[in-house]
């Protein structure tokens, strides 16, 4: 494996921020500070970039099997290693669905090569149809720790009972949802309320998620064990905000996460008629937004995850009432993400780091060595997964440097600023000068 020798690098961590040189070898951090080129070493120029832990996005839909057309795993992988992310969580609205071991196993053979690891999440009902649970204890044994039917909320209280009080006899376990009420949003189009009054579309009522958070956080303080996590998947509304704060003052295992537009994008924007501002949920209001930067400020919200959504550009094409809904967001995750949190003020950017890189891997337990050591801190002997941007750096968002397959990218024609140069995956390097290595 190549030695790498990084330079003069802004580095930053939990313990904040430093400058100093690092060198990579056998796929681990082996030195940190100011560190002289014994030979042999790739060097890396960094003066004036930023050196961080890898990004750890927890919710994605690389598509993969099924939907091919819209995302694979390798072309998924390669963007998101563009993005400065060095692991992944695939969510489980596959074809077939994740809801049994040998497909659960299957996506993991796919994924043994992608430039990112893949954290392959199962499905909490037999094909996400909230009718019986799958066989949890065969999915566990055969490595599966999160558990979701995102794409859909588990539609009952005693189905979501069933899974709480059978996962809560495992160790290490995620139980997430998408938290709508189907009976108030099935039909929906996008939010309920002045812009979809304007554009007479049925609308997904925000009242929906916070039934939904409410009812399972009154299920986990019922019927779960302490070690039992939930976690809410893109949060989307103050209302909701508040359920997740509440639960853990009560000291509830609570955490929840937020998209880079759910923080940026207001649901005005949809008066365009580009149907790639079209996601579920749906985009809120400004009051919404600012909730949802104050939660990542004081903490109430753990994590930033995109839910990347790849869709061909024919169906975006067929407008906002019949588009389906999402949009891309790995490769410009970071960007989104600085320009709107840190370029606002909002936090700063070692707050920032936090929130993508080191509290996401916690969740799912991706920090541990035996899971690929990932959003660990930039010291000797932990495992050398780490992105190298620039975050001066500007650039306006062009679909067809993305390397998804599709293009159904809100950010089309925005300038952005913060640009991933460098990309390590346990010491292997791929993402080079802002192009996937392989």
């Amino acid at each position: 494996m190549d030695k790498f020798l990084i330079k003069s690098a802004n580095i930053i961590d939990s313990q904040g921020t430093r400058q100093g040189d690092v060198l990579i070898e056998d796929g681990k951090i082996s030195s940190v500070g100011k560190i002289e080129t014994s030979g042999g070493e790739h060097i890396i120029e960094a003066h004036g970039l930023t050196l961080a832990p890898g990004i750890v996005d927890i919710q994605v839909h690389l598509r993969e099997p099924g939907f091919e057309e819209s995302e694979d795993i390798e072309t998924g992988a390669r963007a998101s290693a563009v993005g400065g992310m060095t692991a992944v969580q695939c969510m489980a609205n596959t074809n077939p669905c994740i809801d049994n071991v040998d497909t659960y196993l299957d996506v993991n053979r796919r994924s043994e090569n992608a430039l990112v690891d893949v954290f392959v999440s199962a499905a909490i009902t037999k094909g996400r149809q909230s009718e019986e649970v799958v066989d949890f204890a065969a999915l566990y044994e055969a490595g599966a720790r999160t558990f979701t039917d995102d794409g859909d909320c588990v539609k009952t209280a005693r189905l979501m009972r069933e899974a709480i009080e059978t996962l809560s006899e495992f160790d290490d376990v995620v139980l997430a949802q998408h938290c709508e009420d189907h009976s108030l949003v099935h039909d929906g189009v996008i939010d309920e309320g002045i812009v979809s009054n304007e554009l007479g579309l049925k609308g997904r009522h925000r009242v929906g998620e916070e039934i939904i958070v409410a009812r399972d956080i009154a299920l986990m303080r019922a019927f779960a064990s302490p070690k039992l996590r939930y976690h809410v998947l893109h949060l989307s509304t103050k209302q909701a905000l508040a359920e997740v704060r509440d639960a853990i003052a009560q000291g509830l295992n609570v955490s929840s996460e937020v998209t880079p537009q759910h923080i940026a994008l207001a649901s005005d924007l949809l008066l365009s008629g580009n149907a790639n501002f079209k996601m579920n949920p749906p985009l809120r209001t400004t009051d919404d937004i600012n909730h949802l930067r104050q939660g990542l400020k004081n903490g109430t919200i753990s994590a930033i995850a995109t839910d990347h959504a790849p869709h061909p550009k024919e169906k975006k094409d067929l407008g906002i009432e019949l588009a389906p809904p999402g949009m891309l967001g790995v490769q410009t995750m970071l960007a989104a993400s600085y320009t709107h949190l840190v370029e606002t003020g909002v936090l700063t950017l070692e707050e920032l780091i936090q929130v993508m890189c080191i509290k996401p891997a916690k969740i799912i337990n991706a920090d541990r060595p035996e899971n690929g050591g990932h959003g660990r801190d930039i010291e000797a002997g932990n495992i050398a997964n780490i992105m190298i941007f620039d975050a001066n750096q500007e650039f306006v968002v062009k679909t067809q440097d993305l390397f998804s397959k599709s293009v159904n990218s809100p950010w089309e024609g925005n300038t952005l600023k913060g640009v991933v140069h460098y990309t390590f995956k346990a010491g292997e390097m791929t993402c080079e000068k802002g192009q996937p290595t392989k």
